[in-house]
């Protein structure tokens, strides 16, 4: 009898679990309640109480009134849930929902992950890169752009000629009509050959009034400001960014006022004061930002018409463009402009009077994809010129008879600059393609700006530490320097990175990307109880899913969830499915405990940020090795890059389990996840011969030509990374002439220890023959000239950049 009863009560558990696992709906509970009863031979009067409560919750009418109606109240009353302002559900609403809420939901669904298309370049936009992108890289160095503080004068020409400022516009208009795809990789070895061509580049088609003009532009503005932004004729930036309203766009001071002119004409009247705008001191048009008023109600849309997007000529009277910043001394322009009693026609609105008052949606529509596309093409190029110079110098250069490369203090750097380019890499194709089928992923694009941003900082970092004092000696030989001190400066626009993580990724994307939330607000705003009704049951429905399959998925190590996949790869997929479970279920538990809160503890929002945003970079980097073919070859990055991911997502969970004060849920939660939760076996980071076999990889010939494609490459020995490149292909060819010289020397065939000198040793001993003899002499010589570093006299020294300033050439 005992074991019945034992038998019966883990069965009607595993029931329990089995239903709540796969979110049956409400009856289906009272069915499994019923069942209870009936095996407990429940009394009458019991089954009589039941019969109410069935039917208080499962008539919807009277649930609503008797149970919902007064939840509804109480959410009100205590503010469980976030109060969303103006510029906020601008932010939230922009942009569309994509692989991001497969994540959020905690049940991802891989097989429609791995079926998102991943992006490839027509051969029109292959010619472009090999021919018009080659060239501009050709023709300046990023030493001289430096120097000069500008782009030589025919490099301005080229980039009009060649309508680089056109890219994203539509051939009907003079532009090229290429894909996001194809904007990025270009902005990739752009980025690769000088900081300042991707941001001069990027703002023109990425963030200036040509983005805003195309999706909400009237006709006659389109036809009258797109070719010429097309063929370089009308150079724009965008103003937003005020002294006192960077993150927060409500503060905005900049304003217009609308009046009528004597000729019966609608007219604006704007001032402002704006700083930060990229290429703001040559811009002939500026997208504007103003809060703008309507004291007469002209426009019929009350006095306070709101945040308006306006197109102002830089000639117009009161404009002033006179100066610019000096942002960490990259010699892009970026400006403070300002402008008093300036005057314009309110047709000069983006998109007409009719979008008076709709700029800040705009705005937020037009990033939320941007941000996607521009900063992960330029993280990238970095990430890939750190590797291809790292990874050459790594076997270049030698101390105590090795190449650098082969230490293990060397290789553990080069192991994260490989194992993150491939990853970034692989975020950035998956990101593109996405938009280029005509999503607008808002929390995708927020992970990739902040998470870019982020591992750009530690990869150069890393690059710094490999180089060590060829890295720090700045000159024309130095290839990492310049990007060195401009890596503050993506981590710091379009939304500065502490920001970006604790607010939007998160902070916005909990209330974006959840199936129920936006729902259940919207109804207690609007008092609509029946609506309310049918969000909140099915919220509580999907809380106890997340719940149950946190634990079960915990429990088994995520050996639950079939991969969509066979193979070494297989099993990420099953600890992804885990590791959003339990983001899933945490998430809901830190809504009901903190509420409207939630999003002021920032330190909270930020480890769930840094979750979801591993989990949208491992997947990337699973959606790449399966579009290119599951490479054997790229196992090595995969692993590492997965475990890392892994790692980080890990890492995330425990500062949440241990930080989150959640009343005895959160005591469980930690009691039962915390011993045991390793996506990571080995803890947060990849093992040692994980990294070792990244490390050999990046320095092998085919793994850093597959790691870094996509680079500009020049092929002149008189360039920096020419120089170097020669170097170490010279050394790959050598190495056996060099490891037979090493053998003799070990074996006591060869008496000479320096390396000067050996190669004429092992000549005369008859080790080498003459023609390995003058191979090695060469290898030898190119390896001397690659590690030298620039060295100036004082005078030189003193004047640098001086004779290009002295010019006075603007090259405009």
């Amino acid at each position: 009898m005992t074991l019945l009863i034992v038998g019966l009560i883990v069965g009607l558990l595993g029931l329990f679990v089995v239903l709540a696992y796969i979110n049956v709906p409400m009856l289906a509970w009272f069915a499994y309640a019923a069942l209870v009863l009936a095996i407990v031979h429940a009394p009458l009067w019991l089954w009589i109480l039941f019969g109410l409560v069935a039917i208080i919750f499962n008539v919807p009418f009277i649930r609503q009134v008797v149970i919902t109606a007064p939840i509804a109240k109480t959410i009100r009353l205590f503010k469980l849930l976030p109060a969303i302002s103006e510029t906020e559900r601008a932010a939230i609403e922009a942009g569309t929902v994509w692989v991001d809420g497969e994540l959020f939901s905690g049940k991802p669904n891989f097989k429609r992950i791995l079926a998102e298309p991943y992006p490839t370049l027509s051969p029109h936009e292959q010619v472009f890169i090999d021919g018009p992108v080659e060239q501009v890289c050709r023709m300046a160095t990023d030493w001289e752009i430096h120097q000069r503080k500008d782009f030589p004068a025919d490099v301005w020409a080229y980039l009009r000629k060649e309508r680089f400022f056109g890219m994203m516009i539509p051939s009907e208009y003079g532009g090229l009509g290429f894909s996001n795809t194809a904007y990025s990789a270009i902005m990739t070895k752009l980025a690769s050959r000088s900081f300042t061509y991707t941001a001069t580049v990027g703002v023109t088609n990425s963030l200036g009034p040509a983005k805003l003009l195309l999706r909400y532009g009237t006709n006659e503005q389109k036809q009258h400001y797109l070719p010429k932004l097309a063929m370089g004729n009308e150079m724009p930036c965008f103003a937003l960014t005020e002294p006192t309203a960077g993150s927060d766009a409500a503060s905005l001071q900049s304003g217009g006022t609308v009046f009528k002119g004597k000729d019966g004409e609608l007219y604006l009247r704007l001032n402002w004061q704006k700083r930060y705008i990229t290429l703001g001191a040559i811009a002939t048009l500026i997208g504007l930002a103003v809060r703008l008023r309507d004291p007469d109600n002209l426009l019929g849309k009350g006095v306070d018409v709101g945040i308006t997007c306006v197109l102002v000529p830089a000639d117009t009277p009161g404009v002033q463009l006179s100066h610019r910043h000096d942002p960490m001394g990259v010699p892009f322009y970026n400006s403070p402009i300002s402008g008093r009693n300036v005057v314009l026609p309110a047709s000069q609105i983006i998109g007409g009077v009719e979008r008076a008052g709709q700029g800040w949606t705009m705005l937020m529509q037009s990033l939320a994809a941007g941000r996607g596309i521009s900063f992960p093409a330029t993280c990238t190029g970095i990430a890939k010129l750190v590797s291809r110079v790292t990874s050459a110098y790594s076997v270049v250069r030698e101390q105590f008879g090795l190449s650098i490369g082969k230490f293990e203090g060397v290789e553990e750097p080069l192991a994260r600059i490989g194992g993150l380019t491939y990853l970034m890499d692989a975020a950035r194709l998956y990101t593109c393609g996405a938009v280029d089928q005509g999503e607008q992923p808002a929390v995708v694009s927020a992970i990739a700006k902040y998470q870019f941003t982020e591992l750009s900082r530690h990869i150069i970092n890393d690059g710094m530490d490999i180089l060590g004092g060829a890295g720090i000696c700045r000159g024309p030989r130095n290839l990492l320097a310049n990007i060195y001190t401009a890596t503050p400066i993506p981590i710091t626009v379009e939304g500065a990175n502490i920001i970006t993580r604790s607010l939007m990724i998160y902070g916005q994307g909990a209330i974006r990307c959840h199936g129920y939330i936006v729902n259940e607000i919207d109804a207690l705003e609007d008092n609509n109880i029946a609506a309310f009704d049918h969000a909140f049951w099915r919220h509580v429905g999907l809380v106890l899913r997340n719940l149950t399959r946190a634990k079960v998925l915990g429990w088994t190590h995520g050996h639950g969830v079939k991969p969509p996949v066979r193979g070494e790869t297989a099993r990420y997929y099953q600890k992804l499915a885990w590791a959003s479970a339990t983001f899933a279920a945490l998430s809901d538990l830190a809504m009901l405990t903190y509420g409207g809160r939630l999003k002021r503890h920032e330190k909270i929002t930020g480890r769930f940020a840094d979750m979801l945003s591993w989990m949208y970079l491992a997947t990337a980097t699973l959606r790449r090795f399966e579009a290119e073919g599951r490479r054997e070859d790229d196992l090595p990055l995969v692993h590492w890059a997965m475990h890392h991911s892994l790692g980080q997502i890990q890492q995330a969970l425990e500062g949440l389990l241990v930080n989150l004060k959640i009343p005895v849920l959160g005591g469980l939660m930690r009691a039962t996840t915390l011993p045991w939760f390793r996506l990571n076996p080995i803890g947060v980071i990849p093992t040692d011969a994980q990294g070792h076999a990244v490390a050999q990889l990046l320095q092998s010939p085919d793994g850093r030509k597959h790691i870094t494609k996509g680079l500009y490459v020049p092929i002149e020995a008189e360039q920096a990374l020419g120089r170097l490149e020669r170097a170490y292909q010279l050394s790959i060819v050598a190495m056996p002439i060099f490891k037979k010289i090493k053998t003799a020397l070990r074996h006591g065939q060869l008496k000479i220890t320096p390396p000067v000198g050996r190669v004429e040793a092992a000549l005369r001993a008859g080790l080498i023959t003459g023609a390995e003899s003058d191979l090695a002499t060469t290898t030898e010589q190119a390896q001397l000239d690659a590690i030298q570093v620039d060295a100036f006299t004082l005078a030189e020294y003193q004047h640098i950049g001086k004779d290009y300033i002295a010019e006075g050439i603007t090259d405009l």
